[in-house]
C-alpha cells in the first residue's frame, strides 16, 4: 500500500522555520544549501524549501503527537499562530497552526485504542 513519505513546504526563511520546528517538536534537520533543509528519519520526512522559484501550492501536513495540549503550548511558545483551536473529529482531536513562513499545518492526537 502506498503511504505518504515526504512533505515539502515553501518557506520564507529556511533558518527561522527550521528553528520553529526544532523548538516546537524537537526535530533535527540536515541542510542542503542555504535554502533547503529536511528531516532525515527514513519515515515521513519534512522538507523546507526556501527557493521561491521552486514553490508549489502548500499542502496541509498533519503531525501526529502523543500529547495534544502540550504540543499546543510548544507551538505557541515557539512562535506559531493557532488558526483553529483544538477540536474533536472522528478518531481524535486536532488543532491547526501557521509556522513562521505562513504555512498552515495541523497537529492531531488519536483517540486511545
Amino acid at each position: 500500500m502506498a503511504k505518504l513519505n515526504y512533505v515539502e513546504l515553501p518557506v520564507q526563511n529556511t533558518g527561522l522555520t527550521k528553528a520553529f520546528f526544532t523548538a516546537a517538536f524537537g526535530w533535527s534537520f540536515t541542510d542542503f544549501g542555504d535554502d533547503y533543509a529536511a528531516t532525515m528519519t527514513g519515515e515521513t520526512d519534512l522538507g523546507l524549501n526556501g527557493d521561491h522559484s521552486q514553490w508549489t501550492a502548500a499542502p496541509l501536513a498533519v503531525i501526529q503527537v502523543d500529547d495534544l495540549d502540550a504540543t499546543l503550548a510548544a507551538v505557541t511558545d515557539a512562535g506559531g499562530t493557532i488558526t483553529q483551536p483544538i477540536f474533536a473529529f472522528p478518531g481524535g482531536r486536532r488543532f491547526h497552526f501557521r509556522d513562521p513562513s505562513g504555512n498552515e499545518l495541523a497537529a492531531m492526537q488519536p483517540d486511545p485504542q
